[in-house]
């Protein structure tokens, strides 16, 4: 499975940008998708998580900010942002897995995109 992110940009802090992450070369919808990002100098962390059968999953710091989403007629899972803060400031990076035990663990994921870069300015 190949993953390719895009839709990252600088943008204003308060603002909104939408992430794209298209697949290829496997069964999308039997993949659990997941979005996590790494700032210079930290861990990747957990952002998002939606399962094949649509359950999300969010951390604590981007609930009600947000948004995970699948289309699996265009084998691609979206993370909807807004309201966006300074420290959203990272590399943003589309994960996805076959079998997902721990949705919060990078390590549980089979295959990552490149990442793309979100720069909120304030």
């Amino acid at each position: 499975v190949q993953l390719q992110a895009s839709g990252g940009g600088l943008v204003q802090a308060g603002g909104s940008l939408r992430l794209s992450c298209v697949a290829s070369g496997g069964s999308f919808s039997n993949y659990n998708m997941g979005w996590f990002r790494q700032a210079p100098g930290k861990e990747r962390e957990f952002i998002a998580a939606i399962r094949w059968n649509d359950a999300t999953y969010y951390s604590d710091f981007v609930k009600g900010r947000f948004t995970i989403s699948r289309d699996n007629a265009k084998n691609a899972v979206y993370l909807q942002m807004a309201s966006l803060k300074p420290e959203d400031t990272a590399v943003y990076y589309c994960a996805a897995a076959r079998y997902l035990s721990s949705y919060q663990m990078a390590a549980k994921y089979d295959y990552w995109g490149q990442g793309t870069q979100v720069t909120v300015s304030s």
